[in-house]
């Protein structure tokens, strides 16, 4: 068995089911990781936990996979949303894969005054948290949003969900704005970080004003965008998340669950 090969795939996994590849993933196989018919595998659909299974070349494009015995259950990350505002190709990508790799559970590109105004490749970016989530060991990927105006995500905002909003003005210490949470469950929360421009001063008072916003500081520096997603998934995921003490595992059957 290749231990190391870990595919998400769609579809139902079980004993005895047949997981037909996609033709990138039978080249990966066969092509760049010079797997043989009946190499050991592990699968994952973000349902059903790991699988390992048996992957039999079906001519040169395809190959299917015969799911044998489950070999770890489905774990979710936190019911915790990403905001974040796209900036370059690479550290969007950046901000993609290392919000999969600290346990994200959906991601919402947004459009801020400081945003560029062009097309966000979704479907890339959905490829990349995929990769993530094969090489961490993750058994669910967050699902991208289409990107939004701020504004309109704002306007929409679900009652049971707080807002992690980092702000640059804060000047408190960075965990201080979540210790108050720490005694109770996290339930439902967001993080949200401004564009490498920041927040206009209209957007930065309309999520002050927003009920459920929780404003955090990330320490006396100023972080690029990308840097500061890395430090607020962090922060909240030892004050709130699955890394401080004594927290549980979130079953696959939260409702939560998007």
């Amino acid at each position: 068995m290749n231990a190391n090969i870990r595919l998400h795939v769609e579809g139902p996994l079980g004993v005895g089911e047949r997981i037909p590849l996609t033709a990138a993933q039978s080249h990966y196989l066969f092509s760049v990781m010079r797997c043989r018919s009946g190499t050991a595998v592990h699968l994952f659909n973000g349902s059903d936990g790991e699988w390992q299974a048996d992957v039999t070349r079906q001519g040169r494009k395809s190959a299917i996979a015969y799911c044998l015995h489950r070999t770890a259950p489905q774990r979710m990350p936190p019911d915790l949303w990403l905001l974040f505002a796209p900036i370059t190709k690479a550290r969007t990508d950046f901000i993609v894969e290392k919000a999969t790799e600290l346990g994200v559970r959906k991601l919402f590109p947004i459009r801020t005054a400081f945003t560029p105004a062009a097309r966000l490749p979704v479907a890339r970016l959905q490829a990349h948290a995929i990769e993530a989530a094969e090489q961490c060991l993750g058994t669910w990927v967050p699902p991208i949003a289409p990107l939004q105006p701020l504004l309109a995500v704002l306007d929409n905002w679900p009652d049971d969900r707080r807002l992690m909003f980092c702000d640059e003005r804060c000047r408190d210490r960075p965990d201080d704005g979540l210790d108050r949470f720490a005694a109770e469950p996290a339930g439902k929360w967001a993080i949200l970080i401004g564009p490498a421009g920041g927040f206009s001063a209209d957007e930065a008072e309309r999520v002050r004003r927003l009920p459920a916003s929780h404003p955090v500081s990330l320490g006396p520096r100023l972080l690029r965008a990308d840097t500061a997603a890395v430090a607020a998934i962090t922060l909240w995921q030892n004050s709130l998340g699955d890394w401080r003490r004594g927290s549980e595992p979130v079953p696959a059957s939260d409702p939560g669950i998007c």
